[in-house]
């Protein structure tokens, strides 16, 4: 199984540089660049409660794995009794077939028994903003992960990969941070601004003495302990994201690209399960 270190040099191993793909709006203007259309140009706004799962079946959702695209013959992805369930078993992702932007999505999890001999931390993820080609990198979509993995739950990953014709999507976040006593940034409202590279963005009580062994505990994680259900929401409000973990906002980034596309669950050698897993839309203030 790939090292979430190795993972996360990989995932920034693509240059921006020569991409053809361009910033942020306000990068982009204040460098003089033009401003396209979102990557994904038809990606639904909701305006009522979407339930992603419908607790029956995977309508409205497809899988992609990383030895049979999207051929399931090991059945990675089932639902069954009201529940979602990723197997873990082989690396890749259960997505949306349309693609969202400014939504207040909402998922419940718990893990399940399942871990094939890992000794690391249980591990998944939810892949936003998804663009690009299936199974284009690592082999999930160009996407920003809101980490789900014990003691790491609402951290954020960014994840590079290529548009349709090779070019580079230059995905990115920015972040208020501050510097831990282990040297790793943390989201700290009203901290240093810092752009994404390739170093996790730790959740902001990410616990500096935190041992990635299975089944542990940081003295201040939030997720619910093993065998119950956690609740994580993750806000997506234009170029903002906003991750609350069981009630609590964890994280934040803002100047996301893309801000806009596929939904994605992943499956990445354990097993997980979702009672709930559907968007909201936003509640604006008057």
């Amino acid at each position: 199984m790939i090292s979430r270190r190795r993972f996360l040099q990989a995932s920034l191993a693509a240059p921006i540089a020569g991409a053809s793909w361009h910033l942020p709006r306000d990068r982009a203007l204040a460098e003089g660049g033009l401003y396209p259309a979102a990557p994904a140009s038809e990606a639904i706004r909701p305006d009522r409660t979407i339930r992603l799962f419908n607790g029956r079946d995977l309508d409205g959702l497809y899988g992609w794995l990383k030895d049979t695209h999207s051929e399931d013959p090991k059945k990675v992805f089932t639902a069954a009794d009201g529940l979602l369930r990723i197997s873990g078993e082989t690396h890749g992702y259960l997505g949306t077939r349309q693609a969202y932007r400014d939504y207040h999505l909402v998922v419940e999890y718990k893990w399940g028994g399942k871990t094939y001999g890992a000794k690391t931390v249980r591990n998944s993820g939810i892949l936003l903003h998804a663009v690009g080609r299936d199974g284009n990198r690592s082999p999930w979509m160009t996407s920003i992960e809101c980490q789900i993995a014990q003691g790491c739950v609402g951290d954020f990953i960014v994840i590079r990969g290529k548009d349709e014709d090779g070019s580079i999507i230059p995905v990115t976040i920015t972040s208020d941070t501050t510097l831990g006593p282990d040297g790793r940034t943390r989201w700290k409202k009203g901290g240093t601004p810092t752009v994404y590279s390739g170093k996790q963005f730790w959740w902001s009580q990410h616990d500096p003495e935190f041992d990635e062994v299975i089944d542990t505990r940081g003295r201040w994680d939030v997720e619910s302990p093993l065998g119950e259900w956690t609740r994580v929401e993750c806000i997506s409000d234009g170029d903002r994201i906003t991750n609350i973990v069981n009630g609590v906002t964890v994280n934040e980034c803002y100047d996301a690209f893309p801000s806009a596309g596929k939904i994605l669950l992943e499956s990445e050698g354990f097993e997980i399960l979702f009672r709930r897993f559907e968007l909201q839309p936003l509640r604006r203030s008057s």
